[in-house]
């Protein structure tokens, strides 16, 4: 404990606790907290490369941990960051979401896929009994989106 000495002319020599908290080491662990989430958060994006259209919607908010499915220009499926075939697309996701299938499940197509082959890969998506399906694209500032 700190102590201070404080003297008066009558009770020389008394000494008196300072109470005050030290706040400077809980400073420093917040600081180190912030940068390490700082340096962390940018890592838990999915990395896929997929070429999205442009969307002038507004963004709706994003769940703490979104399971993406990436339907890429070739046609290959990519579940979070592993690739997953069509057929074993309902196990997939079953082991993603723990089974639940009132999870949220972000569909993310390459521009380059024909309207056909993103309607295959919802069909598969409701088949496995997944039906809260979001569409993800690029934001855009113009009114009507980009064309292409």
């Amino acid at each position: 404990m700190a102590r201070r000495l404080r003297r008066r002319d009558d009770d020389a020599g008394l000494a008196e606790e300072a109470h005050e908290i030290n706040v400077t080491p809980f400073i420093d662990v917040i600081l180190v907290l912030l940068i390490v989430f700082m340096v962390a958060a940018p890592l838990a994006t999915v990395d896929v490369p997929v070429d999205l259209p442009g969307s002038t919607a507004r963004p709706a908010q994003r769940p703490p941990a979104p399971l993406y499915l990436t339907a890429q220009a070739d046609g290959s499926l990519t579940l979070g960051a592993h690739s997953v075939t069509p057929g074993a697309l309902g196990a997939a996701l079953d082991r993603a979401s723990g089974g639940d299938r009132g999870t949220r499940v972000f569909l993310r197509a390459d521009r380059g896929l024909s309207y056909g082959a993103v309607m295959a890969v919802m069909n598969r998506l409701r088949d496995a009994g997944y039906l809260k399906i979001a569409l993800v694209g690029l934001e855009t500032g113009g009114v009507g989106g980009q064309g292409g």
